[in-house]
């Protein structure tokens, strides 16, 4: 049986909206992507949680959790309905122990609801950074994935070029984590946990071929998280 990815959405004008290149992007991993529903309860995330094998956590607005300085003009803070429900299901699927992919608001998410910080604008916050987002002008950039790290397992690289689209950058990492991947600048482009099952990315690996075995890796774990040990009869 496939392994079912669930996949968050944006939340505009009332809509829940999706880029279709992570439905596509979890697909030639070879799972079955599943769009999470925005929901009024948590005991509905809490019984939804238990029905996907893996968790995509998509991009989106800014992050205001531990955030460090004022948020600029460029970029609004994420839809009180969305922030409502992404908290909510990351408490019931993190507690479920299984793999999950956070892709840029996705990590910075990650990392704020384990008590990390942001810059708000590390474009202007920290001097020297390059200009992360394309928005302003920002192109793709080489990013150094450190050694012996889960992701320079699978990515078998030290060094690639990655895109960029973000304006907050995480300043402190949250308890369970470590730095997998870095800028030039120094601006922190992944996080992991020990057993890298659980991944963050600053960049928009959907968007990139050569990211494939990333995705590929959140699938081989979402698959295994499916098997139950079966318990031996007396």
């Amino acid at each position: 049986m496939y392994a079912r990815i669930g996949i968050t959405t944006s939340f505009e004008e009332g809509e829940q909206r999706l880029s279709h290149a992570y439905v596509q992007a979890v697909e030639r991993a070879g799972g079955l992507p599943v769009i999470v529903p925005m929901l009024a309860s948590r005991e509905g995330y809490t019984a939804f949680a238990k029905e996907i094998d893996g968790l995509v956590m998509t991009g989106g607005p800014a992050i205001v959790d531990g955030l460090i300085g004022a948020l600029p003009s460029d970029i609004s803070e994420t839809d009180p309905i969305r922030l409502r429900s992404d908290r909510w299901l990351l408490d019931a699927y993190l507690a479920e122990r299984k793999p999950m992919l956070g892709i840029c608001y996705g990590m910075q998410m990650l990392n704020a609801l384990a008590g990390g910080t942001i810059y708000a604008d590390v474009q202007h916050q920290i001097e020297g950074t390059l200009v992360h987002s394309t928005k302003r002008g920002g192109v793709s950039h080489e990013i150094h994935i450190a050694p012996k790290t889960h992701l320079h397992g699978i990515l078998e690289r030290e060094t690639m070029q990655a895109n960029t689209r973000h304006i907050q950058a995480i300043a402190r990492i949250g308890t369970g984590f470590r730095v997998a991947a870095t800028a030039p600048d120094g601006v922190i482009e992944a996080i992991e946990n020990e057993d890298g099952t659980v991944i963050g990315v600053q960049f928009h690996p959907e968007r990139m071929d050569e990211m494939l075995p990333l995705f590929r890796h959140l699938v081989k774990q979402a698959e295994q998280s499916r098997l139950i040990p079966v318990e031996s009869g007396p």
